[in-house]
């Protein structure tokens, strides 16, 4: 299994990431907070609070390419201000 914690902050990147999502033969989650949906499944990826990191379950351990194609969604939490 792999899990990256992941933001689409726009239309193209929610388009651009279930388009990858299915091309994949494996089941791809989207979790926020209690909602779990299909990552294959655009309206289920809209249904999700996108203001909000996401976090991507691939149910695979053999796919290792697929971390380096989402890797432009990776989320990337900002460094607290001193």
């Amino acid at each position: 299994m792999i899990t990256k914690k992941l933001f689409l902050a726009t239309l193209e990147d929610v388009k651009s990431f279930v388009a990858l999502s299915m091309t994949k033969p494996y089941d791809i989650e989207l979790l926020s907070g209690k909602y779990i949906v299909n990552a294959k499944s655009i309206m289920g990826v809209f249904s999700l609070d996108l203001t909000q990191p996401l976090t991507m379950v691939a149910n695979t351990d053999s796919d290792t390419e697929i971390e380096a194609e989402v890797k432009q969604f990776i989320y990337v939490e900002p460094e607290s201000e001193k």
